[in-house]
């Protein structure tokens, strides 16, 4: 089987919005899949954060996306090119801007008899998630219509906005941290080089 070249690093601007050229859709996707799917596990290995045992954050970047879209399109048979760009337009409202990181919250939650009681504890998570830089917390913006008064989504989606010195304390030296400060829930997980490394490459 050919290897699929979609993740050589510089391979595209971590920026740059999909387009249909970045998508080869289920009748040419099949021929890469299983190769594309080792890529993204090793991908995301440095990229996904467990918070303690109920919250799991996977930042997201082009690689990633293009592999959601894919699978999405395989899981649909969507081919048509306008449906396939309305999906694009989904998931690119998910890549971070320049100086941001973007990543999917996860509620680690399975357990169906106790999972709308336990969900509703985490209401107003979003004001209680931090991105420390060097003790310096940037608070994540959550994405709107995922929660109300009543109900949250087991699923977020969310953004750090940092500042030129935030970025560049970031790719340096500076200590990372990931830090929830809910009144139910209060962890922090320390970020490795690794992670480091491969979220430097999306902050542009």
């Amino acid at each position: 089987m050919r290897s699929f070249p979609l993740f050589v690093p510089g391979w595209r601007c971590a920026l740059e919005k999909l387009t249909l050229k970045d998508i080869r859709g289920p009748k040419l996707y099949v021929q890469f899949r299983d190769d594309l799917r080792k890529k993204v596990i090793e991908l995301k290995r440095p990229r996904r954060i467990d918070v303690g045992d109920r919250v799991t954050l996977v930042f997201e970047n082009r690689a990633t996306l293009i592999f959601q879209v894919e699978e999405m399109l395989r899981a649909e048979s969507i081919t048509e090119p306008a449906r396939i760009q309305d999906e694009l337009d989904v998931y690119n409202e998910l890549l971070p801007d320049a100086g941001q990181l973007s990543a999917t919250l996860f509620l680690g939650i399975t357990d169906e008899s106790i999972i709308k009681q336990e969900l509703h504890k985490f209401m107003g998570l979003d004001e209680h998630v931090y991105l420390v830089i060097g003790g310096e917390r940037v608070r994540a913006t959550f994405e709107a219509g995922r929660q109300d008064d009543e109900r949250i989504s087991a699923v977020q989606y969310i953004r750090f906005a940092l500042t030129p010195a935030q970025v560049a304390a970031f790719v340096g030296s500076a200590p990372l941290s990931l830090v929830i400060d809910h009144p139910h829930y209060q962890r922090e997980q320390v970020l490795g080089e690794d992670t480091r490394k491969s979220l430097a490459a999306d902050l542009g």
